[in-house]
């Protein structure tokens, strides 16, 4: 089976995790302190933590900008769910906003009419590391004292007008998940310019413990949503290895779209001017008349995984029966959720199977039984 996408390790890893066996400090400690570092280096932020994941960095974010019940948070419907869950968590309410057809990305045209004065904040998503149109997003938010926190999961190493991702809000916060660039296993990261936001992270992420001479002194209720080092040590190899990953899978996604380009049914991905795509995922979107579904299983059959984009959060059960969305009231993200479609793309992949894949879909979509 030609997977969907597989981490790219070799005996760096292995030795940073037996320099952290030796020591024998196995929670977050130095390690950690090096993968901040060089995530911080990378988006250039005064502040990095390093987190269990990036759903517990989206959740903290929320907690250090104070959002809790009563409060409301516009949040792209084209997502994954654990974009809202938080939120949800926090005993606020997501209120959903369609994107656009072409970057997938939240659509700044369609936040004015889900704004309310109970709104604290924005949750823009970077779609497979595509950056959202942010400069109109910001100001949306600016103009209204709104709390923008980045779900960069997808985007580190993206850009948008020169400007790193995880840097153009108040929050950004990143994912080391398998499926992305570089990994820790689980793991995440939350980028921050804000002291203030700083020094309650800080606090938050370790149980709201301060550290006093001979035990800690607790100060808040706080959690643990700490990296072990263990993890950190997969990241710093991985971070090496990182300005070349991104260079192989963006010279890939591009060999992809010209493949692609005369394969009827099929739209590639776009890169806006002033954009830097990572291509975390190569996401294809597919005519109307095709059944998505069809083809996953078509090129499953010839040993080739694939997946959908991502989901359309209103059309999942609990969304509707929480907040009383149905099946396509946001029609963009909607049709993505039922139309896109994730290739295989990881760096080690060759240009023998990357011309497999392509000349497989083709041969799917030429199939009568992949149409509605």
């Amino acid at each position: 089976m030609l997977r969907l996408t597989m981490p790219l390790f070799d005996g760096e890893e292995l030795e940073e995790v037996r320099r952290v066996l030796e020591t024998g400090y196995l929670t977050q400690g130095p390690c950690a302190g090096r993968m901040e570092e060089a995530v911080r280096g990378m988006v250039g932020t005064a502040h990095a933590f390093a987190m269990s994941s990036a759903t517990t960095a989206l959740h903290l974010s929320l907690v250090a900008l104070g959002i809790g019940p009563g409060d409301e948070v516009l949040v792209p419907d084209f997502t994954f769910p654990a974009t809202a869950n938080v939120v949800v968590q926090q005993g606020a309410t997501p209120v959903l906003v369609d994107v656009r057809p072409d970057t997938y990305a939240l659509d700044p045209d369609a936040l004015a009419a889900r704004v309310t004065p109970r709104t604290r904040a924005v949750i823009p998503v970077h779609p497979f590391g595509l950056s959202a149109e942010m400069d109109p997003i910001l100001a949306f938010a600016r103009a209204r004292g709104l709390a923008v926190i980045e779900d960069a999961a997808c985007a580190l190493g993206a850009g948008y007008r020169g400007a790193p991702c995880g840097a153009l809000g108040d929050l950004g916060c990143f994912s080391f998940h398998p499926r992305k660039s570089v990994t820790t296993g689980e793991g995440g990261m939350i980028t921050t310019d804000r002291d203030d936001l700083a020094a309650r992270i800080r606090l938050l992420r370790s149980h709201g413990g301060v550290r006093g001479d001979y035990y800690l002194v607790f100060e808040d209720a706080g959690f643990n949503y700490r990296m072990s080092d263990l993890q950190a040590a997969v990241g710093v190899a991985q971070m090496r290895k990182l300005p070349a990953i991104l260079a192989r899978k963006r010279a890939l996604a591009l060999r992809y779209t010209e493949l692609l380009q005369n394969v009827p049914g099929v739209t590639p991905p776009i890169e806006p001017e002033g954009c830097l795509h990572t291509f975390q995922t190569y996401v294809v979107a597919l005519d109307d008349a095709l059944d998505r579904d069809a083809i996953i299983a078509a090129l499953r059959e010839r040993d080739i995984e694939t997946t959908l984009g991502t989901y359309a959060l209103h059309a999942q059960p609990f969304f509707q029966r929480a907040y009383g969305y149905a099946p396509g009231d946001l029609p963009i993200s909607y049709r993505l959720f039922r139309q896109t479609l994730a290739l295989p793309l990881f760096a080690q992949m060759t240009a023998g199977e990357q011309e497999r894949v392509a000349a497989a879909l083709a041969a799917c979509l030429a199939m009568g039984g992949v149409t509605r």
